[in-house]
Parts: C-alpha cells; sequence; structure tokens
C-alpha cells in the first residue's frame, strides 16, 4: 500500500481532513477580530469599499413629477487579489507506526495542525502589518505616544487617550469602535495603569483582565495578540518578536458578520471550500507520508475611519 502516487491522484482533496482544517483555529491568533473572515465564490469578487453616502444629510424631498435622487450602496474597488499559501507536513513511517500503537492519536490530523500553525501565523503578520502600518491612516485616527504618554507609565492618560480614538471613529462613520487589539506591553501597561487599578480595587479579582478593560472603555471585545516569530533565516537561539509590537488598535468589527457587504474596518476574504488538504501520499525517499495544505485568502483593510491606530502605547518604561 506504500506506494508514491501520482501528481493527479495527490490533488485529489481528503474530505476529512480538510474539513478538519476549516474548523482548527489556533487560539493565539486574533487577526480575524479585526478582519472577520469571509468566504467568497470565486477569486474574481471585488473588493467593495463604502463612502460617506450613509452620513450625508441629502434634501429627499421631491415635486410632482421631478426626477428621484439616488445614492449608490458601496463601491468597488477593484479585483480581489487571493494570495494561496501552502505547505506539507511530513510524517516518518516510524512516527505513525508507533502513535497507531496508542488510542486517540492522529498524526494526521497533528501534521495538518502544524502546517497551518505555520501558515496562520504568516495570515496573523499580514494582518498585523497592515493594521499597525502608520500610512493606512490619516493624522485623525493615529496618535503616537512617547514618554510619560505611553501606556506603560502608571500616570499615562489612557481614558483620554481612548475617548479621542473613540470619537474620531464615531465622527467619520457614525459608530463608536466596539474592539480594542493590543500588542502583549501595550496590555501590560495598561494592568499597572493607575486609574484603571483604581477602578477595580475593589474587586476579587486579582490582575486586570481583559472582560476587565472591555468593561472600563465600554468596548465589546479587548484582545491581545500574544503570537511571535522568528524570521526565516534567524538563529534558533535568537528571541522571538511579537506579532502586534507595541501598539493598539481600536476599530469598529460588526458584530457576528460573516459578509463582506456591511461596512466595517477590514475583511479576510477566503474562497469558498479552504483550507484544502489534498490526500496524503508516501514518499519512499524519505520513508514519510506528506500532508499537502494550502489556503487561498488575503486580508484588506476596507475603512480605515473605523479605526484608530495608537503607536508605542506599550513601549517599555524608560
Amino acid at each position: 500500500m506504500n506506494q508514491p502516487l501520482n501528481q493527479r491522484t495527490a490533488q485529489v482533496i481528503d474530505p476529512i481532513l480538510s474539513s478538519h482544517a476549516r474548523g482548527y483555529r489556533n487560539a493565539t491568533f486574533i487577526a480575524e477580530t479585526l478582519f472577520p473572515r469571509v468566504p467568497i465564490p470565486n477569486r474574481s469578487m471585488s473588493v467593495l469599499k463604502f463612502g460617506k453616502e450613509s452620513f450625508r444629510m441629502l434634501n429627499t424631498r421631491r415635486a410632482p413629477g421631478a426626477k428621484k435622487k439616488r445614492v449608490q450602496y458601496g463601491y468597488a474597488d477593484g479585483t480581489v487579489a487571493l494570495v494561496q499559501d501552502a505547505l506539507e507536513g511530513l510524517v516518518p513511517i516510524e512516527h505513525q507506526d508507533e502513535a497507531m500503537a496508542i488510542p486517540g492519536i492522529d498524526l494526521g490530523a497533528a501534521a495538518v495542525n502544524m502546517v497551518l500553525d505555520v501558515i496562520d501565523l504568516g495570515h496573523e503578520n499580514d494582518a498585523a502589518t497592515i493594521a499597525r502600518n502608520a500610512a493606512n491612516y490619516d493624522a485623525n485616527h493615529k496618535l503616537a505616544l512617547a514618554g510619560t504618554d505611553r501606556w506603560s507609565d502608571p500616570t499615562a492618560d489612557v481614558a483620554g487617550d481612548m475617548n479621542t480614538g473613540k470619537e474620531a471613529v464615531r465622527s467619520y462613520i457614525g459608530q463608536y469602535p466596539n474592539t480594542l487589539v493590543l500588542g502583549p506591553s501595550a496590555f501590560n501597561g495598561l494592568k499597572l495603569n493607575a486609574a484603571i487599578k483604581d477602578q477595580f480595587k475593589y474587586t476579587s479579582s486579582s490582575s486586570i483582565t481583559t472582560a476587565m478593560l472591555a468593561a472600563y472603555f465600554e468596548l465589546d471585545k479587548v484582545v491581545v495578540g500574544k503570537a511571535v516569530y522568528l524570521p526565516e533565516t534567524a538563529d534558533d537561539t535568537a528571541s522571538a518578536l511579537d506579532v502586534w509590537g507595541d501598539d493598539a488598535i481600536l476599530a469598529y468589527v460588526p458584530p457576528g458578520s460573516n459578509t463582506y457587504q456591511v461596512p466595517a474596518y477590514g475583511y479576510t476574504y477566503e474562497l469558498m471550500g479552504y483550507p484544502q488538504v489534498n490526500q496524503p501520499y508516501f514518499e519512499n525517499d524519505c520513508d514519510s507520508w506528506i500532508y499537502p495544505t494550502k489556503t487561498e485568502r488575503k486580508t484588506y483593510l476596507t475603512g480605515a475611519e473605523g479605526g484608530f491606530l495608537f503607536q508605542n502605547a506599550g513601549a517599555a518604561a524608560a
């Protein structure tokens, strides 16, 4: 049975492993918090963005027989340019044989999980790069913090900063932001802030949690981007880097949205039926089973006015 499959056969999708891949999520990755994943039926879809039509005070009065005014719902901004990420997981037959002796161990699924973790780390970094790029925001939707204004300083006016960001978003899209994404050092800084600690000094919790911060800032969700990465050529002894750095991003994300047709800060367009796992095949030269896995998706910032960037929010205090 351990014979190499031909290339055509190797491209047949494994429905069980593909279904497993679509349901698998590494809890460390939070890109979908800012850029919800939405399925699209083909690669020729247009990126749908939204203008200010909903917020203009139009004169809608009409005289008998006069032409009616029209307002356009969204506008197409080019074709979605999906990118494909592909990686193969390798399981030596020696490991497979040993795993078969222990009930409940599925090395095939484990190999797919590992591959997805690597691919999704790249996706997480892509999303963070977009969200943390100050050039993507106008002057009214970003704030570079320095010195004692950084949230790592216990006396920083975090509430004032947050209100500035919230009002900037509301004044442009008519909705308050509902989501805050924090780099780890920004989160640690908030936990040490004097005003926040005083707010919760009589609670039973021994430390400030993301749920407590959400209540304090009147947001639906606060999440911490904990993912780290090593550059591909870095030495194994090198320190890993924070994907979300020292920054914080405040954004409006439509609750429960799974369609790109709702105005939002951003989306991740993903081709229907992906991720896909091809039928595993055996390679004699390394005595291993190979699990080919691929994704087709792309993250887009569809409404930067629905977000606010705090740069260096959690930079280490001097």
